[in-house]
């Protein structure tokens, strides 16, 4: 599993100050997708790791200016501490995997002692599902080319 923050944005609101989302691309298993996170789920995530497993220190939670050199540097340290929590790490918790929206896989031992990120999850939703797989040797949708002038003498011939 890779773990990168490549961007984050400011977010205005109406009913709270502004605050800055952060974009992060997972990479596992030859797939990608994105999840975006503010600096208070992290904050919360690292209270709940700190528990149950060894966690790297996460950058401050108190930034004097949101200056965008400042942001980076809070961009770079989460990324940091992603990355350090998978490394560090031989099993990840269920509630790091919740985090980074990571589904479909087998229960891990120390997720037990953890929790769930989102608590209210029942057992059962956690479990492998098996869906029916088609398999195709080649590309239904693309004709390979001798087959393509084939039906085309085929054509002539009827007609």
């Amino acid at each position: 599993m890779e773990v990168y923050i490549p961007s984050f944005r400011y977010e205005e609101s109406d009913l709270e100050r502004g605050y800055t989302v952060f974009k992060i691309e997972v990479l596992m298993n030859g797939r990608k997708h994105f999840v975006e996170k503010r600096y208070s789920e992290f904050h919360a995530l690292h209270k709940k790791l700190k528990k149950c497993i060894k966690t790297p220190e996460i950058p401050s939670k108190h930034v004097r200016n949101w200056v965008p050199k400042v942001l980076e540097q809070r961009r770079q340290g989460l990324e940091t501490y992603l990355q350090a929590v998978i490394l560090e790490n031989e099993e990840l918790p269920k509630l790091f995997l919740d985090f980074l929206n990571i589904r479909h896989l087998p229960s891990l031992p120390k997720a037990e002692s953890c929790g769930s990120f989102e608590e209210t999850e029942s057992e059962e939703s956690s479990k492998l599902s098996h869906q029916p797989v088609l398999l195709f040797l080649r590309d239904p949708y693309v004709l390979p080319a001798a087959s393509g002038n084939q039906t085309c003498h085929l054509l002539t011939a009827l007609y």
